[in-house]
């Protein structure tokens, strides 16, 4: 017999998140400008959260242009061959402490037997964005 969870079992944030994907997977099949989707969440987004995404959108065009933005759960996301490579959470989305840039397994940053997959960014910085630059770089092969 298959088991059933409820969907107490998640935050309201975590399953409107989870429709926001099931809403993205039908609107890429349509054709939907993913640019303009990926601008649409940022703007969404409030201070200094959506200075950030910002940044960081500008910043994937000039050090991986090949990288195609598009949201994964609501969120500005970069893929590769149609798998997401990173994205970026704002704090806002689950009310958490800090925004966060994740980075997926499609990701080149394997480095032994560990590495970090994911980094609180709670503000923007030369040297903020001289690292994530390398790792985005990096990341996109």
């Amino acid at each position: 017999m298959a088991e059933t969870r409820s969907t107490s079992n998640f935050t309201a944030e975590e399953r409107a998140a989870m429709k926001e994907r099931a809403r993205e997977v039908k609107e890429a099949k349509k054709g939907a400008d993913a640019e303009k989707t990926v601008l649409a969440a940022i703007e969404k987004m409030a201070d200094p959260d959506r200075e950030i995404a910002q940044k960081l959108h500008e910043m994937v065009r000039e050090v991986a242009p090949h990288l195609v933005p598009k949201t994964f759960y609501g969120s500005p996301g970069y893929a590769k061959d149609g798998k997401v490579v990173f994205f970026f959470q704002d704090k806002g989305k689950y009310k958490t402490r800090y925004s966060t840039l994740g980075f997926q397994e499609t990701a080149a940053l394997d480095d032994g037997e560990f590495w970090p997959t994911s980094f609180a960014v709670t503000g923007w910085s030369p040297s903020i964005e001289e690292e994530i630059a390398r790792l985005i770089a990096r990341a996109a092969g």
